[in-house]
């Protein structure tokens, strides 16, 4: 592989990690409402990038985004779509869905792969195709599973596989893009910041010492991941990137189902082993190819 298909694999391996990891740290906050959390959430990421782009001083790089309208509304999609991400994410986690954001995830790949393929008109390799396939079947057996239709997977699965689509189409670097997002979301985040004020329930009437430092570090915890898809989305096609985000679902499998207790029937086994043979098979073809070319 290139240097730069190397960093962006590394890059994309990082954020999917960090982001399965995340639904543990979700998870010390549920005594908290998702939109409540996504507030915060965002003002601190706003205030933490805006600091990192005046040091790096890309101020202007931003704001010039922000004034081209075309620029803007691609931004903005981008921003709607992963603020739907977060929120229907927080919400699953903070009341036990756990299991079923991985399902989302899980589609997830395959739709970021298709979209690859339909879109952008990326190629796909034979064990790509298989993998895509056993893929699919995982994601029907743990559809079947449910009894019903996994709305809240699918719509996970959907707002991340075109927020993926929509950052290749943004002409700036990670830090830039995000940051900009960020200032799209912060005018609906500092409403509902100022909203949980008035909760007799909320973060700023129940919340402890620990969780006040854990509220206002989810702008960090925020960045660092995103940041480092961003870097990753511009350096490999949706057809690479696709298979990386099986690392999320298999995290957050496990996590509901050996850390949180979550009801864990034989199909969802089944379809838990289908998607491992698709990534299995993915690795071999990534392997061939990286033989292939050296």
């Amino acid at each position: 592989m290139s240097a730069d298909t190397s960093r962006g694999t590394l890059s994309g391996m990082s954020a999917y990690l960090l982001w399965g990891v995340l639904t543990a740290y979700w998870k010390l906050l549920d005594d908290f409402g998702a939109f409540e959390l996504i507030g915060w959430r965002v003002v601190t990421a706003v205030v933490l990038l805006l600091a990192l782009v005046a040091v790096q001083g890309k101020v202007r790089a931003v704001m010039g985004a922000l004034r081209n309208p075309a620029m803007l509304l691609r931004v903005s999609l981008a921003a709607v779509l992963l603020a739907i991400n977060w929120t229907l994410y927080v919400w699953a986690v903070v009341n036990e869905h756990v299991i079923e954001t991985a399902l989302g995830y899980f589609i997830a790949p395959l739709l970021t792969s298709l979209l690859g393929v339909a879109v952008l008109r990326e190629p796909l390799r034979m064990l790509q195709k298989v993998a895509i396939g056993f893929a699919a079947a995982s994601v029907a057996v743990m559809t079947l599973a449910y009894g019903r239709p996994p709305l809240i997977a699918l719509a996970i699965a959907a707002s991340w596989g075109f927020y993926g689509l929509l950052k290749k189409q943004v002409s700036l670097g990670p830090v830039e893009s995000l940051t900009a997002e960020t200032i799209v979301l912060s005018v609906p985040a500092m409403a509902l910041v100022a909203w949980s004020f008035t909760l007799d329930s909320g973060i700023a009437a129940t919340a402890s010492a620990t969780e006040w430092v854990l509220v206002l570090l989810t702008g960090l915890i925020t960045a660092v991941p995103l940041l480092l898809f961003a870097h990753s989305a511009l350096r490999l096609p949706l057809t690479m990137i696709g298979p990386l985000q099986y690392i999320v679902p298999v995290i957050n499998f496990l996590l509901g189902w050996l850390a949180y207790n979550e009801d864990l029937q034989p199909s969802r086994v089944v379809g838990f082993v289908l998607v491992w043979i698709g990534l299995g098979l993915t690795l071999v073809d990534t392997t061939r190819r990286r033989v292939a070319v050296s």
